[in-house]
């Protein structure tokens, strides 16, 4: 099959055409993905890959796994979501964003060959697999969007598959316990495969080893076949299944990287047998290059002003070690915006008592909940909240409020932390 190397549609056509995507929402299921793929002369099976599902830490095992492959030689895609500024974002080969004329191309082909509806998810995977076969990746790091069997991503035959860890999320579409989260997320182990994990409870890795017996697949844990080590000097050493890396520089912030750091480093080992291996030295500058925007982000200083996209209790507490460990200040400013679907109420419990002031604000989502839906509860757990509608307006006043000595922290939503991004940018842009 023979596609077109050129696009009658502008970039703008094409912005329209991926907004009118969204109506649909979510939609978990392989065959209409399958379909299309497979007009599209299956794409997603000329390149090798990496799949990474979890809880949290996905983007950021991702995004360290493709720098090292790339610091390794290896042309490497990189697929992750959601974006923060630019859907563009999502797409990337050698850290580099999807060009726009390529994004015109890509779209119009996929487009092209839609024969049912298809959600933004399902049309963004496809222009994915698209652009990575036409700029011919040696490897593609590809991150689950949601659980993972059912994931529009979980149609490639993965080398390695990843689960960073696992914790209760997405219930109405995963299940309600545990083990049917984690069974949902070991959809994506393959028959022989290699399963890698950083996942803890018992309860899960017993769910995860049934799979990989049932599938003779093998199954790695940190912290039982790979260990990390840190040092006070704020580097760490691995050890892994038969590798040893010395005095490692992870350049993510917050101590919960090293783990998933230890995991991207696991996932490129275990690559190296199936003939992706990246030497030593080209290992250590590949993850000391990584860069992952909305994670313990540093955005000014004085007032410091982090944004983190902790979306779920899970997240929430690792961002409260973090605030509590590793960010001194006088007094702390939360900016908190959260969707709907999520157990807000856990990760305000948990937060909100850090904070001396709150401002709940409403990020642009369908899936948003309205701050005024969240003050009474939230004035239980803190009696300083403030509603301030727009995320832009609640940076502003935050700042205003904020001393030099001062923490101004954004958090409960990628969706936030992308809003915060923006309207920082703009500010700047004005000085």
């Amino acid at each position: 099959m023979t596609l077109k190397a050129q696009s009658t549609m502008t970039y703008r056509d094409t912005l329209k055409y991926l907004s009118s995507l969204n109506r649909m929402g979510i939609r978990l299921g392989l065959d209409p993905i399958r379909s299309l793929l497979e007009r599209l002369d299956n794409p997603q099976n000329s390149f090798p890959s990496v799949l990474i599902a979890g809880t949290n830490g996905k983007g950021s095992v991702a995004a360290m796994t493709a720098a090292i492959l790339s610091a390794g030689g290896f042309r490497t895609g990189l697929y992750t979501s959601p974006d923060l500024i630019d859907f563009r974002e999502r797409i990337r080969i050698d850290g580099r964003m999807i060009g726009r004329r390529e994004v015109c191309i890509c779209a119009e082909q996929v487009k092209g060959q839609i024969s049912e509806d298809m959600s933004y998810f399902e049309f963004l995977t496809a222009m994915a697999f698209l652009h990575f076969r036409r700029r011919q990746v040696d490897i593609a790091v590809l991150e689950i969007g949601m659980g993972g069997r059912l994931d529009a991503t979980n149609v490639v035959s993965p080398l390695v598959s990843i689960i960073t860890n696992i914790s209760l999320d997405h219930r109405e579409y995963l299940g309600g316990t545990l083990a049917e989260i984690a069974r949902e997320k070991g959809g994506i182990i393959r028959e022989r495969g290699i399963c890698l994990t950083a996942a803890r409870q018992k309860l899960v890795i017993e769910t995860l080893a049934a799979i990989c017996r049932e599938r003779g697949a093998a199954l790695y844990r940190l912290g039982k076949d790979i260990r990390t080590t840190i040092h006070r000097d704020g580097t760490f050493s691995y050890r892994g299944i038969g590798q040893r890396h010395e005095r490692l520089i992870c350049p993510l912030a917050g101590r919960h990287q090293f783990k998933n750091a230890a995991l991207a480093l696991g996932a490129v080992e275990l690559l190296g047998d199936a003939g992706y291996s990246v030497p030593g030295r080209a290992i250590s500058e590949g993850l000391k290059r990584t860069r992952w925007e909305g994670r313990l982000e540093v955005l000014r200083r004085a007032p410091l002003l982090l944004v983190d996209g902790a979306h779920n209790p899970a997240g929430v507490a690792v961002l409260c070690r973090a605030l509590e460990r590793d960010f001194p200040r006088r007094r702390l400013f939360l900016i908190f915006g959260v969707m709907g679907d999520k157990d807000y109420l856990r990760m305000a419990k948990r937060l909100f008592p850090l904070a001396d002031r709150v401002f709940l604000t409403c990020p642009y989502s369908e899936r948003v909940l309205p701050p005024a839906a969240l003050l009474p509860a939230a004035r239980r757990f803190h009696p300083a909240v403030e509603v301030v509608e727009n995320p832009g307006d609640a940076l502003q006043r935050a700042l205003s409020l904020a001393g030099k000595e001062d923490l101004v922290c954004a958090a409960g939503s990628l969706y936030l932390v992308g809003e915060i991004k923006k309207s920082h940018g703009a500010m700047i842009d004005d000085e």
